[in-house]
């Protein structure tokens, strides 16, 4: 048959078309398209028969749930929902909380929105000013009651914890990698003992010699929350040298040796040149490191503090929602949240890579 009498293409509508291309292009595709929708119906539908059809989502204690031991009791969430936030932070001071988690939705929407005008001093504002205004409404001072460490809790412990070490991270760990790529001999050779010490210790290890034996050692006594802050910021920084370590290593020789040609300082070269490169190409394993340290600050349970998931993993023992769905519904819940600030930021960086051109070859 020449190529004259071959039938016309059957062009078929867009949906229709993207499914046969996509999921059902050949025998071996359409099989692992009918695994994943059979994977799906027997984990989706059940969750969401547990979560939301069978659930109880109105009511005052225990009572209201035992009746239906097939489905999530909300309840539990909604009655704890006041220490799920802010812990034990006494009740009548519960408006500076707000107003520090308010001023941080704030900042951020600011610096992550597009359009919006000087985001640049937003950012150094936020990065300067604001952990100064937050700790004092957190923590009291200037005619504000002191309300103590020991008193914080729920998701303002985790975002505490995330946000410091952070913010700490990002700049310590970029000065370690310089160090790590150092030519002195002392600054390298320290650097690298930092990062490795550091590296080869899990966090919570860390954290239980932060809290307790650091106390012991030096004769002092030590605000637990502030030794587990220092001790999360640098546990962070060592992975996070070696994320921006990898990332200044797939910068080309010859932006160096272009640097160095223009006349630039070494200083001046990282700063304007190698930096700025190098970090755009980091960008998703830095983000990487920044999740998985939001997700790890719930190892802070280990010194006695009630994050988000250590606080509702307390209120499920109380008695009065002592029913079968009760730690379950706290586990959902907490994983829902967690799900929503991780995958929040995932996107955005997914946003900014587009934005950089991160990962692209030039």
């Amino acid at each position: 048959m020449t190529a004259s009498r071959l039938p016309p293409r059957v062009i078929l509508p867009g949906p229709i078309e993207w499914l046969r291309e996509n999921l059902f292009s050949s025998w071996g595709n359409s099989a692992l398209t009918l695994l994943a929708l059979a994977f799906l119906y027997w984990t989706v539908v059940p969750f969401v028969q547990w979560a939301f059809v069978d659930a109880v989502w109105v009511g005052a204690g225990r009572d209201a749930c035992l009746p239906y031991p097939d489905g999530a009791c909300w309840p539990f969430i909604s009655a704890r929902m006041g220490q799920i936030i802010y812990g034990f932070y006494d009740v009548a001071e519960r408006w500076r909380v707000d107003f520090a988690l308010m001023g941080l939705a704030f900042g951020l929407l600011w610096v992550t929105l597009p359009g919006m005008p000087a985001k640049g001093s937003v950012g150094a504002a936020m990065v300067l000013v604001y952990p100064f205004v937050a700790f004092v409404l957190l923590a009291g001072g200037f005619g504000l009651e002191q309300v103590p460490t020991t008193r914080w809790g729920g998701l303002l412990m985790t975002l505490v914890v995330a946000i410091t070490g952070i913010v700490a991270s990002l700049p310590i760990g970029i000065l370690l990698a310089l160090g790590r790529r150092s030519e002195l001999p002392v600054v390298k050779g320290f650097s690298v003992a930092f990062i490795e010490l550091w590296r080869g210790v899990p966090l919570v290890t860390v954290l239980f010699m932060a809290a307790n034996m650091l106390p012991l050692f030096v004769g002092l006594s030590i605000n637990k929350l502030l030794a587990a802050l220092i001790a999360v910021a640098l546990f962070s920084s060592a992975y996070m040298a070696e994320v921006v370590r990898g990332g200044l290593q797939a910068i080309p020789k010859g932006q160096y040796e272009a640097a160095a040609a223009m006349g630039l300082s070494y200083w001046q070269s990282m700063l304007f040149v190698i930096l700025p490169q190098a970090l755009r190409l980091a960008l998703p394993n830095i983000v990487g490191n920044f999740i998985g340290l939001l997700k790890d600050t719930s190892l802070i349970s280990i010194i006695g503090f009630f994050d988000l998931l250590g606080i509702v993993q307390a209120g499920a023992t109380d008695p009065a929602w002592a029913t079968p769905n009760t730690a379950l519904t706290g586990y959902a819940f907490v994983g829902a949240v967690f799900w929503a600030m991780c995958f929040s930021m995932s996107r955005y960086a997914k946003h900014m890579e587009g934005v950089l051109g991160a990962g692209e070859r030039r």
